[in-house]
């Protein structure tokens, strides 16, 4: 085990400032000064890093990395084989499928330290990102956007596109129910689960 590093019974804190009324699987770990908030799960072989914020009702499945620094928001939900590292932050509601990958560098080398040139991504509220999706760093990813699986992002993602491929390209626009928007001649669409109505403009949609 790391020094510094603890393995937490289940609903215990490594830090007193924080709440324990959370999760921690026994082969986890959270490290000292991690923030976890109330209702979180943390599950087998996880990692949570000096620094890291977990909002409250996070769900982080097995063998997932929070690096320093990064901040997830209410109801993340990180699935399998995910890795979260520096400069990396999820508003509410963000889902993260299995086996993600986030970069920070655009240009690593091994004999080079680069710790002081990570570059940012933020995913937007009620975004998903699909299983083996790639998001390249410093590309934003806007809120209840939806990246296919296995797509590779090299570039900004609107709110509400619908990004598939490699490199991934916009097929369309999902609603936050997650249901494709067939927009009509006059650019409404209607989510057929929630009845939520939306505009496009301008290449850009919102909801009414």
């Amino acid at each position: 085990m790391l020094k510094g590093s603890k393995r937490l019974t289940a609903g215990v804190s490594s830090c007193p400032m924080e709440s324990r009324d959370f999760f921690v699987h026994p082969t986890a770990v959270v490290d000292d000064g991690a923030k976890v908030g109330l209702g979180c799960k943390i599950w087998h072989f996880t990692h949570i890093m000096p620094g890291a914020v977990l909002g409250e009702g996070c769900n982080l499945g097995q063998n997932v990395v929070v690096s320093p620094g990064v901040v997830l928001g209410r109801n993340v939900k990180v699935q399998n084989n995910v890795s979260i590292y520096t400069g990396v932050t999820c508003e509410d509601d963000v889902f993260l499928g299995p086996s993600c990958v986030f970069t920070n560098v655009t240009n690593p080398r091994s004999a080079i330290n680069r710790r002081d040139q990570y570059a940012e991504t933020h995913v937007g509220r009620g975004a998903s990102i699909g299983a083996n999706a790639t998001i390249v760093c410093g590309h934003n990813i806007g809120a209840f956007a939806f990246i296919g699986a296995g797509a590779v992002v090299t570039k900004e993602v609107p709110p509400y596109a619908l990004v598939v491929g490699n490199p991934a390209r916009q097929m369309g626009w999902m609603s936050e129910y997650g249901h494709r928007l067939q927009f009509d001649a006059a650019g409404h669409a209607v989510c057929p689960e929630s009845g939520d109505e939306y505009v496009l403009r301008s290449g850009s949609v919102t909801k009414k």
